[in-house]
């Protein structure tokens, strides 16, 4: 089977400034993968209809970057949902429908998949509890942040000492929405305004999901920063929904986000 380069994830300063080397975590790309065509790299989504053992073997790569096998990787069928799970040493490889996961336990490597939405990554090293999430506008709206705080808050983590990253995900700049759209956030909240900017397109908005993302999670109490990487605007490094939407592609590959708390 082909192969790329070796594998090259983007990591979070303020995870090395306040998690360290107990914690392992990486914000992956496209490089270091050996699917092909429109799924060229490093495409771990099983949802996609890629050759399921290139997916595989990717999915693969990524466990064993962080030392682990295959199964050990814990991913979720994502659903825009509000729900976090817990993960243990029991984790038997399935997938239920949500869309965070948190885990106490050494060695397994937490992962969400993302194609534009946001993958957010936490950690308390201290209480050595850690989570992730994948949060688009609904997830974000929908209170997937928050859910997933408190499941590591109930797994003995603190809300002051978690930190929080946003890694790669749609901008501002490329995130072109409608008037029904805006006017769902301006009910929720009417300051949620401050998140959308003129379009060229009358009755249309720019959305600002990474910072709306990070005001969430700031406002829920953990410190977090934001990668600011554009998934649509970096084509060679990362899969795009929107960008495979608009260019009328009939499929696209997904990125993966993960962490993982290293064995003792």
């Amino acid at each position: 089977m082909p192969h790329d380069v070796a594998l090259s994830p983007v990591q979070s300063s303020l995870f090395g400034e306040r998690v360290g080397p107990a914690i392992a975590h990486g914000y992956f790309t496209r490089k270091g993968g050996v699917s092909e065509g429109l799924y060229h790299g490093l495409n771990v989504g099983l949802g996609s209809h890629d050759d399921r053992d290139r997916v595989n073997e990717n999915r693969t790569r990524v466990a064993a970057w962080f030392g682990a096998p295959l199964e050990r990787l814990a991913t979720v069928h994502q659903v825009h949902s509000p729900d976090a799970i817990v993960v243990d040493e029991t984790y038997d490889g399935a997938r239920p429908e949500a869309d965070a996961l948190v885990t106490a336990t050494p060695g397994i490597v937490l992962g969400v998949l993302s194609a534009d939405c946001g993958p957010i990554l936490f950690a308390d090293a201290e209480a050595k509890v850690i989570g992730a999430a994948h949060a688009g506008w609904k997830g974000a709206l929908g209170g997937v942040l928050e859910s997933t705080i408190e499941k590591m808050v109930q797994l003995g983590a603190r809300r002051e000492r978690i930190v929080a990253c946003l890694g790669p995900s749609i901008s501002g700049r490329s995130y072109e929405v409608g008037a029904e759209f805006v006017a769902r956030f301006v009910a929720a909240d009417a300051s949620y305004n401050a998140y959308f900017a003129p379009s060229e397109r009358s009755g249309h908005a720019m959305f600002d999901l990474p910072s709306f993302t990070v005001r969430r999670l700031t406002e829920a109490g953990v410190a977090a920063e934001n990668l600011d990487i554009c998934t649509y605007a970096d084509e060679e490094r990362f899969f795009s929904y929107r960008r495979t939407t608009h260019r009328q592609e009939p499929d696209y590959g997904r990125q993966i986000s993960a962490i993982c708390i290293r064995g003792t």
